[in-house]
């Protein structure tokens, strides 16, 4: 589905909610629906006037409007996007879960224009301040949508759509009890690797020592994917110190504003990789 034709979907279904009494994304009065759990937390959508006039004036070059469930930020179950109507072209496509402000992926796309790049991210005037940077740096190879990757991706990507995932300060859900929230596990891992191609890589990182831990484990654990640095940089903080399995910091990764307030706060972060093996 292209771009045109997704925007189209959106308005003709945003019509007969309007028409409804209902905003997209909203539940029809009476409806119940079983929650889900989500490795986010909700936050405002309003953007302040400068990031409202990001928006009219550009949004339509980088922003997909998905048919929507029930909730903002998921997709209608019949919703697929078709990536190379999408962006125009083939190209091999890198897809952000957890775009945030738009740093690293502007960055990337300013620096391969010869790959497309898709992020997906829960807080909208994040996305704003995305569009914003990509807008000064003069890419045309991003599109964004606000979508809970755990629910949208199964639905909208088919098997082997990606030549690369990169997964880089997921929240953390520090508490013990919270921690079944977080976004990398073993079911997802499951996911990734049917979106890769073979040969494809999953790229994460994280400044949470134990989330690090998890993340090293879940890829080790999956059999969709192989840990090209098993065994290598061992921590000494590690409940099995001369495990290691972490990688070299992606050269592609920059230092967002993100990372820098891990840093001050006395954190170093861990990169984790793994690669799809052949499927068959």
């Amino acid at each position: 589905m292209s771009a045109n034709q997704v925007n189209e979907a959106v308005e003709a279904c945003a019509r007969g909610e309007q028409a409804a009494g209902r905003r997209p994304g909203e539940a029809p009065e009476g409806t119940v629906f079983m929650s889900r759990t989500k490795s986010f937390t909700r936050r405002t959508r309003e953007l302040p006037s400068n990031l409202a006039r990001t928006w009219e004036a550009h949004a339509h070059r980088y922003v997909v409007e998905p048919r929507r469930g029930v909730g903002y930020t998921t997709v209608a179950q019949d919703f697929t996007l078709d990536l190379a109507e999408l962006f125009g072209r083939s190209a091999p496509v890198t897809l952000e879960i957890g775009s945030g402000t738009g740093e690293q992926i502007v960055a990337a796309a300013a620096a391969h224009p010869e790959r497309n790049f898709l992020a997906l991210e829960v807080w909208v005037p994040g996305i704003a301040k995305l569009i914003s940077k990509a807008v000064e740096a003069d890419v045309d190879n991003i599109r964004v949508i606000e979508a809970d990757a755990a629910q949208a991706l199964p639905i909208m990507l088919g098997d082997a759509s990606l030549d690369e995932v990169w997964t880089f300060f997921p929240d953390p859900w520090r508490k013990a009890r919270h921690r079944k929230r977080r976004l990398v596990s073993d079911n997802f891992a499951l996911e990734i690797g049917r979106l890769l191609r073979d040969g494809g890589v999953w790229r994460l990182a994280t400044d949470w020592d134990d989330y690090a831990w998890q993340m090293r484990d879940v890829i080790e654990a999956c059999e969709l994917f192989e840990n090209p640095h098993v065994g290598e940089r061992p921590d000494p903080e590690d409940p099995q110190p001369e495990r290691g399995g972490f990688a070299p910091r992606f050269e592609g990764r920059v230092v967002t504003h993100f990372e820098t307030r891990g840093i001050d706060a006395g954190r170093h972060a861990h990169d984790i990789v793994g690669v799809r093996r052949p499927r068959g």
